[in-house]
């Protein structure tokens, strides 16, 4: 995995600048709006009265926003970076990925500009209109071109699993949104879906639930398997284990999204294919977490000295806790209780902040000192503090949402003697009210989190190379 014996300016370092450095600029955006909506939940005036200010406009621009515009960028940067270094060769078609670079981020303003004004096809995760539509299409088709026509070039004989995960999420969204996305347009900006009744639904869900699975799951694992072990500077615990993780998960996932739709009008059969394809993930995602996680044999006392390392360990603990909970939710007699909950809520952030933000920030932390030329980030201790903020924050998040949502559930499902329901959905929503201020607290101590990183890359980036510090020694950053 060391590469020092190839000169850095055969790579091409300028479009993975730009991308980490507006993975943390739409995250602080993205998260912004999150605590924005939560606090909405809590004080509804806090809309103002102003129609694009509403929770129901603002709701999918957060969510596009946290995915697309910080999780895209940080994964297209991430992906660059890795794909060279392992592939010891420059990137391909460099104007091109400049292409995805400035294509990405103006479909990330036009996201911002039309879903607050109330442009929105209304499907989970792909609410943005025709048009959009098909400039990601085009951008994402521009990006798989320059990924793959890395490895193809490449000057190793075998393929580091990373790229792997990162190749199988690429063409997996690509085939994904092309699908889900297929419309009938009616004006500029108004389309109606290809699909009606319930095979939109399965679509929708086929797509959303992959999204997941291929976007916020393989995607991130591609950092992962990278990331965790430049950093320690130990081997992937298990290389048959990544790929036999490799297989197993992009097998397995594509058949999970009916778990979505248990109770509706698709097909019982389907939903029951949903539920238990949802329970074997359990076996691929468990071992891929132990895979991570086990890297660190021989080097767990970085766990302890370094809070880059802590961001990425505890982000696979995270992955961990959902990949278990996830398929727990999708047995029928659960999802039952839970469906329609906010417990449904504590479980996406579970995932979407303790998983994929969390490795996501700590693959940053790596990334930016390897790219600026510096031992270190500006301040570990900075970074320390941004691991408590983001780890507190989240639990406080997620463990409202749990309570708030079983609450939800037992007190929905409660009847009386005679058969009439025991509470008012009123009296339900007055039970949960109070865990919608602690969700609103825990979202505020991430985003305080990205505000903190945002000034520690900062000065990292200002920073001369003799006033650059390092709290702790790091070996794996020289050896990036």
């Amino acid at each position: 995995m060391s590469n020092i014996d190839l000169p850095v300016p055969q790579y091409h370092y300028d479009v993975v600048k730009k991308l980490t450095i507006m993975a943390v600029v739409w995250g602080i955006v993205g998260m912004f709006v999150g605590v924005l909506i939560a606090s909405q939940l809590y004080m509804p005036a806090l809309n103002f009265d102003i129609p694009w200010l509403t929770y129901s406009r603002l709701r999918p621009l957060h969510t596009n926003a946290v995915i697309f515009a910080f999780g895209g960028n940080a994964l297209i940067a991430t992906s660059f970076y890795a794909v060279q270094r392992t592939c010891h060769t420059a990137l391909f078609a460099p104007k091109l990925a400049s292409f995805v670079f400035w294509g990405w981020q103006a479909i990330i303003v036009a996201a911002a500009i039309s879903l607050p004004l109330g442009y929105t096809s209304s499907k989970e995760y792909a609410e943005l209109e025709w048009p959009i539509d098909i400039a990601i299409a085009v951008v994402w088709i521009a990006y798989a071109i320059v990924f793959f026509g890395t490895i193809a070039q490449r000057k190793t004989k075998h393929i580091y699993v990373a790229n792997w995960f990162y190749g199988g999420f690429i063409l997996a969204v690509a085939l994904l949104h092309i699908v889900n996305s297929a419309a009938i347009p009616v004006s500029a900006m108004k389309s109606y879906s290809a699909y009606a009744g319930a095979v939109d639904a399965m679509v929708q869900w086929w797509y959303g639930h992959n999204a997941v699975g291929f976007y916020l799951t393989a995607g991130f694992l591609g950092m992962m398997y990278y990331y965790i072990p430049k950093r320690v500077n130990r081997p992937v615990y298990s290389y048959r284990l990544s790929i036999v993780h490799f297989w197993a998960l992009i097998s397995v996932y594509m058949w999970a999204g009916p778990h979505h739709l248990h109770y509706t009008a698709l097909p019982d059969w389907t939903q029951t294919v949903g539920m238990v394809f949802s329970l074997v993930l359990l076996a691929p995602s468990w071992g891929g977490m132990i895979n991570g996680i086990m890297t660190l044999s021989g080097a767990w006392e970085k766990l302890r000295d370094d809070p880059v390392v802590r961001f990425m360990i505890v982000a696979l603990s995270f992955y961990g806790m959902s990949t278990f909970e996830g398929p727990m939710m999708a047995i029928k007699t659960v999802n039952a209780l839970s469906h329609y909950t906010d417990w449904t809520v504590g479980h996406v952030h579970a995932g979407a902040l303790g998983w994929v933000a969390m490795i996501t920030i700590g693959s940053l932390y790596c990334l930016v000192p390897w790219l600026w030329d510096k031992q270190e980030m500006y301040s570990l201790k900075l970074v320390n503090l941004h691991f408590w903020l983001a780890t507190v924050g989240t639990v406080l998040y997620i463990a409202a949402m749990w309570v708030a949502g079983i609450s939800q559930g037992l007190m929905w499902r409660a009847i009386n003697d005679d058969g009439t329901l025991a509470y008012t959905f009123v009296e339900s929503l007055k039970a949960t009210y109070p865990y919608y201020l602690i969700r609103a607290i825990g979202g505020f101590l991430f985003f305080a989190g990205m505000v903190v990183m945002a000034y520690n890359v900062f000065k990292t980036i200002h920073s001369s190379p003799e006033a650059n510090r390092a709290d702790t020694p790091n070996a794996a950053a020289q050896l990036a």
